[in-house]
């Protein structure tokens, strides 16, 4: 099943491999994607789907060193030339929006912009800068009503902005303790307002970006990725999470979207999404579930059999491996990644990495 074509609230696919959406940091100038970036992302288009790295909606949202945005005209023409080479080969293609949130240091962004958060309490550890090296992250500023409004605005025009630079949809980034999970998350999000202290409250900033992201391009052409039991930047599982979870996917599906891409971090030590999740979403959403953490063929083809899922997103498999579907067609070996170049600027551990002959 892994190789047959299928579609995606009506989205037509040449197989139900993923390429799932991973930070490269090779936007150099003006956090712009460039002819690196359409090389690379054009090497790996035998997958159904691309979803690409995550995508700034604003300068707020650039809180790691060189990652692209969307939100200005050369930006929204770097992706265009993206599109237009992943297009070419018969991939499709959606970009990822994600907005940092409090995972970020002030000397990643521009001049006037801010790290924001939904508390005012920073992330743990420490954030990379080309300017001074590691840093801890700096400490957010807490989002008023009239930021998350703001905010909201900047998902639906960044939605807007990847339809006219050729994107297929846009998936909303919320996972991996980024700034949508950042509200979800009971660990994260100390509010007392409409915003926080309940699951319905948690849930409302990511469903009103869903909404307006909808409302922008339509419902056929927005996901969101979760990660209910991800471990990445201060989150973690907290008391209700099954719950409230299970009342985000029911409103989403009252959205229409066009998919869930679910993540389960276990491969990489966090605790493993319990099986109630995905079949609680399979159950209550209708649209597609992309499934994400760890996969090889073996396991992919087995899930799909069982129909835990409709397709199957691959990471780090799909960043050494630019012929990784035709790889896992014949079963041929993989090419291992170089984690010393997973974001370092330029073509080695990028575009480099040797096809099959």
């Amino acid at each position: 099943m892994l190789f047959e074509p299928t579609t995606v609230a009506g989205l037509p696919l040449q197989n139900r491999l993923v390429m799932a959406p991973m930070t490269r940091s090779r936007a150099v100038e003006e956090n712009a994607p460039n002819a690196l970036m359409a090389e690379y992302y054009a090497q790996r288009a035998t997958a159904g789907l691309i979803i690409t790295e995550g995508v700034a909606p604003s300068p707020n949202g650039l809180g790691y060193a060189r990652i692209p945005g969307i939100f200005s005209d050369r930006q929204i023409e770097g992706w265009r030339t993206v599109t237009g080479a992943v297009h070419a080969k018969g991939a499709r293609i959606f970009a990822q929006l994600m907005h940092t949130g409090r995972v970020g240091h002030a000397l990643n962004l521009p001049a006037g912009a801010e790290v924001l958060g939904p508390s005012d309490e920073a992330c743990p550890g420490d954030m990379y800068t080309d300017a001074k090296g590691p840093q801890p992250h700096t400490p957010p500023r807490a989002m008023t009503p009239q930021d998350i409004a703001k905010t909201v605005g900047e998902f639906a025009q960044a939605a807007t902005n990847a339809v006219k630079a050729g994107f297929d949809g846009v998936e909303l980034h919320g996972a991996n303790g980024y700034l949508i999970e950042q509200f979800l998350n009971a660990n994260v999000n100390k509010r007392t307002d409409g915003y926080g202290g309940s699951a319905s409250g948690r849930n409302r900033f990511a469903l009103e970006a869903a909404r307006a992201a909808v409302a922008a391009i339509g419902k056929e052409k927005v996901g969101i990725r979760l990660s209910p039991y991800g471990a990445f930047n201060g989150t973690g599982a907290f008391d209700g999470v099954d719950a409230q979870y299970e009342e985000l996917a029911r409103e989403l599906a009252s959205l229409g979207l066009a998919y869930v891409h679910l993540v389960d971090h276990s491969s990489m030590g966090a605790p493993k999404v319990p099986e109630s999740i995905p079949a609680t979403i399979r159950k209550v959403f209708p649209g597609a579930l992309i499934l994400s953490g760890g996969y090889d063929r073996e396991r992919a083809e087995a899930a799909l059999a069982a129909k835990q899922g409709d397709l199957v997103a691959f990471g780090r498999p799909f960043l050494a491996n630019p012929d990784l579907v035709e790889r896992l067609r014949r079963g041929a070996s993989l090419n291992p990644p170089d984690m010393a170049t997973f974001y370092t600027p330029g073509p080695k551990g990028y575009t480099d990495y040797p096809a099959l002959g």
